[in-house]
């Protein structure tokens, strides 16, 4: 997406972060006459500064919604059940493949839920002047969306682009990320919310993690507990508020993707594991329409999301345990990788794991992650990550799949200082 500055800002009806057991929520205040779009300059005052950063989380949810459902489908973490529509997979999706014509939506969602994370960032601290700003919980949250934002990007994304600039590498979007959540950690610190110190903390380290910097992502993950959750919420609002993951596979009428032929489908049955829970039903067997020349496939509806407003994680506490374990894996410590993994599963009343060298360990992290992150939009960049950095182990086979998110072509045709 090109971004420009508009000058007029959608009204946001509200926005509810849930937090571990945290819950903030802030309504729009701001009396506007006309229910459409509002010229920015009414937004330049204090009463509007939790719209403005609400409207920021709620352009990151419909994001996740998108980049998640679909990355889930070419990772393997879904099969496609159906139909290609509304809703449903494509049929280049299914094969695995991001085409330049397909990922425009996922793209500017993405772009947009940057943009205006960091737009809200600005404007708060234009609002506020820079020493209420820096002890302030709305710039704290700004910040924390924009994190995430970037964090969303930079996982999922082949490209790096900053608003209609030339092309470069995804990694961009993981420094920015790391600078608004070190940022956000000073600024909620001075506003004494440790909930959102931990949620940038946390944050903070998946992005070290992605950037390879062990030191640094294990020290974030050590201050986090086990107990610890952070999560973006959906609405009943309107249809794109709601949860997409679950709408897509709720028989409502849709049934466009299904658990079956997954490694979950039989990892499930396996051992009952609570984290990739998924049903089936008595009457509706099959999916909503053929699959290739597989046709009709059986259906298996997930239930880790299981509402319209089901939250999707952003950062918990086992998943800094992973981080932990990880980086033991990196440092050769194949025991201690192997108990961090196995605290987690006893904890569930799940069999242990057992590894004889490196390389059984880093298959069981590797499963273990898609296990505790499956459907939150992360297996691609974790996928993504360990083939950059040849790390061992087996893992989804995605020979002839994608592992990222292409440029679409709309931004490439309408943006003049890409250069493929």
């Amino acid at each position: 997406m090109t971004s420009m500055i508009k000058p007029v800002i959608r009204r946001v009806a509200g926005l509810t972060a849930i937090a571990g057991a945290g819950i903030v929520t802030a309504a729009c205040s701001v009396d506007v006459t006309n229910p459409g779009p509002v010229q920015a300059g009414f937004l330049e005052n204090k009463a509007a500064l939790a719209a403005i950063v609400n409207g920021a989380g709620r352009n990151l949810a419909e994001a996740m919604n998108w980049v998640g459902y679909t990355g889930g489908a070419v990772s393997r973490e879904i099969f496609p059940a159906g139909s290609t529509g509304s809703f449903g997979i494509s049929v280049q999706q299914q094969n695995g493949r991001l085409m330049d014509d397909e990922v425009g939506t996922q793209w500017n969602l993405s772009q947009q839920a940057r943009w205006t994370a960091e737009d809200a960032v600005t404007r708060t601290k234009a609002i506020l002047g820079d020493a209420d700003a820096a002890k302030n919980v709305n710039v704290a949250q700004a910040l924390v969306w924009a994190g995430y934002a970037n964090r969303l990007l930079g996982e999922n994304m082949c490209d790096g682009v900053i608003n209609g600039g030339a092309k470069q590498a995804a990694s961009v979007y993981l420094d920015r990320a790391e600078a608004h959540f070190t940022e956000a950690i000073a600024v909620a610190t001075a506003a004494a919310n440790a909930n959102l110190v931990s949620a940038a903390t946390a944050g903070r380290a998946s992005v070290r993690l992605d950037k390879n910097n062990l030191t640094g992502a294990t020290a974030d993950a050590a201050t986090i507990a086990n107990t610890f959750v952070y999560r973006m919420s959906y609405f009943i609002t309107d249809l794109d508020q709601y949860n997409r993951i679950f709408w897509a596979s709720a028989n409502q009428p849709y049934r466009a993707h299904t658990v079956w032929n997954t490694y979950y489908d039989a990892y499930r049955k396996a051992t009952r594991d609570p984290r990739v829970p998924f049903d089936s039903s008595a009457t509706q067997l099959l999916g909503d329409a053929a699959v290739g020349s597989l046709g009709r496939v059986r259906w298996y509806f997930q239930t880790k999301h299981n509402s319209q407003t089901a939250p999707i994680n952003l950062s918990t506490g086992w998943e800094m345990r992973l981080i932990e374990a990880e980086a033991r894996l990196v440092g050769g410590d194949v025991t201690g990788a192997m108990t961090i993994l196995n605290a987690r599963r006893t904890g569930l009343a799940l069999p242990a794991l057992t590894a004889a060298n490196a390389t059984e360990a880093w298959t069981a992290l590797k499963r273990e992650r898609g296990i505790e992150l499956w459907l939150e939009g992360r297996r691609l960049g974790d996928l993504k990550r360990w083939a950059a950095l040849n790390r061992p182990g087996i893992g989804e086979d995605m020979t002839g799949r994608d592992l990222c998110f292409v440029t679409p072509r709309s931004e490439k045709e309408t943006n003049p200082n890409f250069v493929p």
